[in-house]
């Protein structure tokens, strides 16, 4: 049985073109929602995070021959454990990155290695900046931003209420969140950025699945500033970009055991 970690939309069909090749799954997502677009393709999934040793358990109990992570590029942290739990339970490893958005140099795109860089470079700005970047680092850029008196800061992210909360317990008031679902076309980002006076957009590099291009295309042709925050880098062997891939190395992996 192969283990994969999902939640995105690419992930899903990762998932499902693993199971037409025959594979029994076990999908493992964070939330309810995940669970919900994986179960409808007939494929068993489990949700909540789980520790690296809750993931070792848990491949060891279930007999799991090889993992699959093909969590989001920005997940780090599960990407590290998803790693470290192979590794200990002495399974392949499979990492599944979709691939990268090609992006244009532009004299109004800064490119930074992480969210805190992203912060203090947007902190030296003036107006009206929207992060795109979820809600998980949100912290980061409120402790720099919020109390800056020539920057209004923006949040856009999931309808969820654990987001709502989230943003309460940071200071961030009603007014300056734009809780909606993507993915965003350009035209819509045009007009957030429109609605709101935008003069700086704060995105990661999360790919074209990502919706970033449209995100920096809407930028671009209104003429605002944009900070991109770039991946975390991959350093595993068994590295691929699409799904077709991911079924190959599978294929190969599971022949050479």
């Amino acid at each position: 049985m192969i283990f994969i970690m999902a939640g995105t939309s690419d992930a899903r069909e990762v998932a499902i073109a693993l199971k037409d090749a025959g594979y029994p799954l076990l999908a493992s997502v964070v939330t309810e929602s995940g669970a919900a677009s994986i179960s409808e393709a007939g494929i068993p999934v489990r949700v909540g995070r789980l520790t690296i040793e809750e993931m070792t358990a848990l491949l060891q109990e279930k007999h799991i021959s090889l993992l699959v992570d093909a969590t989001h590029p920005f997940a780090e942290e599960a990407s590290k454990n998803a790693h470290a739990a192979a590794e200990q339970a002495g399974i392949p490893y499979v990492r599944f990155e979709r691939q990268a958005s090609e992006i244009a140099e532009d004299e109004r795109i800064s490119f930074v290695a992480d969210y805190a860089e992203a912060a203090e470079l947007a902190s030296q700005h003036k107006g009206v900046v929207m992060l795109t970047t979820g809600s998980k680092t949100l912290a980061v850029f409120a402790d720099k931003l919020l109390e800056l008196p020539d920057l209004r800061m923006i949040a856009r992210m999931l309808p969820r209420k654990d987001n709502m909360e989230r943003c309460e317990q940071l200071g961030i008031e009603q007014k300056n969140i734009v809780a909606m679902q993507g993915p965003f076309s350009k035209e819509l980002n045009k007009a957030l950025y429109r609605q709101f006076g935008v003069t700086l957009v704060i995105t990661k590099e999360s790919g074209k699945v990502g919706s970033v291009d449209e995100k920096l295309e809407a930028a671009r042709e209104l003429g605002l500033e944009v900070i991109v925050i770039e991946r975390p880098k991959q350093d595993v062997h068994d590295l691929v970009h699409t799904k077709e891939d991911v079924v190959a190395t599978v294929t190969k992996l599971m022949e050479g055991k």
